[in-house]
């Protein structure tokens, strides 16, 4: 049974993310904000609501070491599975913005959650005010970057889409999320006990893979749209919301505390790890272009965790 609900709720999380993204897509396109801010901003925070309901319900319900493992578990798949096929499927190309500003807020966010994680092995109302205080700024400072400098473009279909159907859209994913998580969440935990694994290693290796598939699928239909810009943006945005808004908001609700060690001493170092693996692969091989030798890199860095991990 627990099987079952973990999958069930595997299922349902996507599907509540794909109507998600369906929804906050073209709204954010009738606002006039262009492609790549909408995947720092919109999609990210779209994409990164699994993980939001997920870390919620499990530091509610007392299983803070999946609130965290979720977050450091699908910000390395973030990075590395999700962008490292979708880099050997289509190689992508990026602007410099993203080595100068995007990658940098990325590494500062992951910094901090360490520095915070490290001070008190957990994040309390204040260093999770701290998160949502980040990102209430880094937000309207991506809009009016967005108003002022970038091209806008727009999908004529996007545009006639009615408003009524767009909040629908946002209403259902938003309740699928919660089913879901509920769903995952306690599938999760009752396998950890059956088969005598930590919740900390099903955290950072099923649960936040299943909550990385709609980032995975946003990535893919972005590149195939040509959109490479949000595909690439959509995951360094996604690994920002995940630290600022997800751990952020969660800890606000309900303080996090570490149980398991290992999510100090071993993932969130493979998580720093996996961030700073992104420089070196941007300026050694191609300039600005992200290609299948980088993308075979970093797939491979992900099976290495992986198979380390158990």
């Amino acid at each position: 049974m627990d099987t079952f609900y973990l999958i069930i709720g595997l299922i349902v999380l996507v599907l509540g993310g794909e109507f998600l993204i369906r929804g906050a897509i073209p709204l954010a396109v009738r606002m006039k904000v262009s492609m790549v801010v909408v995947g720092l901003t919109v999609v990210s925070f779209a994409t990164s609501a699994p993980e939001l309901i997920v870390s919620i319900y499990s530091a509610l319900t007392g299983h803070s070491d999946i609130a965290l493992g979720n977050v450091i578990g699908s910000n390395i798949a973030n990075i590395t599975l999700v962008l490292g096929v979708t880099a050997l499927i289509f190689p992508l190309g990026f602007q410099k913005r993203l080595y100068r500003f995007d990658l940098p807020v990325m590494l500062f966010a992951s910094a901090l959650f360490g520095v915070f994680l490290y001070l008190d092995t957990g994040l309390n109302f204040f260093e999770g005010f701290c998160f949502v205080l980040i990102l209430c700024f880094l937000t309207i400072y991506l809009i009016r970057y967005s108003q002022n400098n970038d091209n806008v473009s727009f999908d004529k279909n996007t545009q006639h889409n009615s408003l009524v159907k767009m909040l629908l859209y946002i209403v259902f994913g938003g309740g699928c999320l919660y089913l879901g998580s509920n769903w995952l969440v306690d599938g999760a935990a009752g396998i950890a006990r059956s088969f005598g694994v930590s919740e900390r290693i099903i955290s950072v290796s099923i649960i936040s893979f299943g909550t990385s598939v709609p980032e995975f699928a946003a990535s893919i239909i972005a590149a195939l749209k040509k959109e490479k810009d949000l595909s690439i943006g959509n995951l360094i945005g996604s690994n920002i919301f995940n630290v600022f808004a997800v751990l952020g908001i969660t800890s606000m609700i309900q303080p996090i505390q570490v149980i398991d060690k290992g999510l100090i001493n071993n993932d969130l170092w493979w998580m720093f790890g996996a961030v700073l693996l992104l420089y070196p692969l941007m300026f050694f091989f191609h300039k600005r272009h992200v290609g299948r030798i980088e993308g075979s890199i970093l797939f491979i860095f992900y099976m290495t965790y992986i198979y380390l991990l158990f």
